[in-house]
């Protein structure tokens, strides 16, 4: 899925020397040694003109000779220590861009990810923000140097001999004019192979996420035409992004060649008539030698702007997304704090414009301290609470209070530490499996982790693993079984003292014995901290202090087990159906 552009974009020029301007000095002293090896290349002509008068006059060649020799030498040094310092600039400003991009990214809000794949926005950040070394040194330096150099080269060939500068002017200027149709395919045809690699990666990062399903269902030549097709409209935008940059290089160097025919033959004429003598028409086509590097270089940064400008725009659409504001962790609740309470007042709340509403007029309220759980039909809106509590949506209308305070007049970073989420799949990092108990507190001493272990029966698991808490788990996990999976996230979510505890069906994949222990675990830490559990096991349901029994989209009772078998039909048939059948 494409990320939608805006009407009004920041013209891709200033968007390149927003990435540059931190490094403005260090690209200054690389132009400068540019515009150096230019201006020592300048020379070179004129010396071998004086060389020529030296030759047909019989006078000594040797301070010629030394002084070419010189330069040639000086340019190479400084023209080496240039692209060196132009390149070492290219790569810092792809690490500022990469910086920027993945700090940005990282605080999406879950509406902008939910409309975007995780595949595209990868490539903004690998692929697209490489392209910002060519357009950083081929084209912003490579414009300027050479746009300069190619002056400097016109004057000076203005001085030799006004008469075959015309005469060159006039082929670049036709040359010129055939750029002007080419310069713009090849911008489109670029934008077109980096969209293409998005969608690529989009389709890699889907299949490779769920590649046991695939693999069971026997999907994988269909998906392996999926990721052809995309590879293959990359591979066709790019050969017609090449196709265009080519007929720009050779249109510049045929101008050149015509050009130089064009001055020999004139120049030549000249000659015979005594207009000018040998060395002049010498150091002349040795100008427009020299002319072909600049007007290269220039035709050069303009077809590579034409890229850079394709990535650049796709890496400020991702910077448009809507984002969470940048502010720091705040500190996770002290020992002992008081637990949370929360109100639910007529919250309505669908996930996009074009979606049916998911909750119709919410309204509950939970005190302090105890359990309380949510049960209901699949659909009726239970992980949804959660998903609003956390703040990864804002209900489009009603309010939602936490301690009495709305949750929108919470700063982010505080209202999320005061919170501990287990979701639904219960997702493991990539990494050790220390890691990813500490992901929710960093800081959480030994002993402390030593407990909850024992508490969400990890110890065993730690105890064989070959290297115990530093064993890596790896991707997403698949080293730990799913049980494994929910006790980690359960431990992870205990480590951060939550003064609210969110579970979403956090023992579902619980053996019973494990899922009693953690049930006792659970009723312990409700003891000192609200919790609240989206639960389809009886066990759990009967324990809790309050059950909120939620029905497409709404609150329709509220009350203890006992209260709502008697009163509410709907709850007596989960209980005597689905919980009870979860249960055995």
């Amino acid at each position: 899925m494409s990320i939608a552009e805006p009407e009004q974009a920041t013209p891709t020029w200033r968007l390149l020397l927003g990435y540059v301007r931190p490094h403005r000095w260090a690209l200054l002293l690389g132009a400068l040694l540019s515009l150096v090896t230019g201006a020592t290349g300048l020379l070179l002509p004129l010396v071998a003109r004086e060389l020529i008068d030296d030759l047909s006059h019989d006078r000594t060649v040797t301070g010629a000779l030394l002084l070419m020799s010189a330069l040639v030498v000086g340019n190479a040094a400084v023209g080496a220590l240039g692209s060196y310092v132009l390149r070492r600039t290219a790569e810092s400003v792809v690490l500022g861009a990469r910086r920027a991009l993945s700090s940005y990214l990282l605080r999406l809000r879950i509406t902008a990810v939910d409309r975007t794949e995780p595949g595209d926005l990868m490539s903004r950040i690998t692929s697209d923000t490489t392209l910002l070394r060519e357009v950083t040194t081929d084209s912003l330096v490579g414009l300027g140097t050479g746009g300069l150099t190619l002056v400097a080269t016109i004057v000076m060939m203005g001085l030799v001999d006004p008469v075959l500068l015309g005469v060159t002017l006039v082929v670049i200027a036709a040359a010129g004019t055939v750029l002007g149709v080419i310069v713009p395919r090849i911008n489109r045809a670029s934008r077109q192979a980096q969209d293409a690699v998005g969608v690529m990666g989009a389709s890699l990062e889907r299949i490779l996420g769920a590649l046991r399903t695939v693999k069971a269902s026997g999907a994988e030549h269909r998906e392996e035409r999926t990721l052809h097709e995309a590879a293959e409209e990359s591979w066709r935008q790019s050969v017609r992004a090449a196709k265009w940059s080519a007929a720009a290089g050779n249109t510049a160097g045929l101008a050149m060649q015509i050009a130089f025919i064009t001055v020999l033959a004139v120049g030549g004429a000249r000659v015979a008539t005594d207009a000018i003598d040998v060395g002049t028409l010498v150091a002349f086509l040795l100008y427009v030698f020299y002319l072909m590097s600049p007007i290269q270089q220039v035709v050069g940064a303009i077809t590579q702007y034409q890229t850079g400008a394709a990535a650049l725009a796709r890496i400020q659409e991702a910077l448009r997304l809507p984002a969470e504001p940048a502010d720091l962790p705040a500190p996770l609740p002290t020992p002992g704090a008081a637990p949370a309470t929360l109100t639910f007042t007529d919250v309505r709340f669908r996930y996009a414009d074009d979606l049916p509403y998911v909750h119709h007029g919410v309204t509950f309220s939970v005190p302090a301290q105890g359990m309380t759980a949510f049960v209901g039909p699949s659909g009726a809106g239970k992980t949804t609470v959660f998903s609003l509590i956390e703040r990864f949506y804002d209900p489009e209308s009603g309010g939602i209070a936490l301690d009495g305070r709305d949750l929108a007049d919470w700063p982010l970073p505080q209202l999320r530490s005061a919170i501990g989420y287990v979701e639904q799949d219960a997702p493991v990092l990539s990494g050790s499996l220390r890691d990813n108990l500490l992901l929710g507190n960093p800081e959480a001493a030994e002993d402390a982790l030593t407990r909850v272990l024992k508490t969400t029966r990890l110890d065993g698991l730690v105890a064989r693993l070959p290297r115990g808490l530093d064993t890596l788990v790896g991707h997403r996990g698949t080293k730990l079984s799913g049980g494994e999976r929910q006790r980690v996230a359960i431990a992870r979510a205990l480590l951060r003292r939550p003064r609210l505890l969110l579970l979403d069906e956090a023992t579902s994949q619980l053996d019973a014995v494990n899922e009693a222990a953690l049930r006792d675990t659970v009723a312990d830490v409700a003891r000192t901290t609200t919790v609240l559990v989206v639960a389809h096991r009886l066990s759990t349901v009967t324990m809790a202090d309050r059950i909120v029994v939620m029905d497409a989209g709404r609150v329709r009772a509220v009350g203890t087990h006992r209260e709502l078998v008697a009163s509410d039909p709907l709850y007596a048939e989960l209980a005597a159906t689905q919980f009870l059948a979860t249960a055995e």
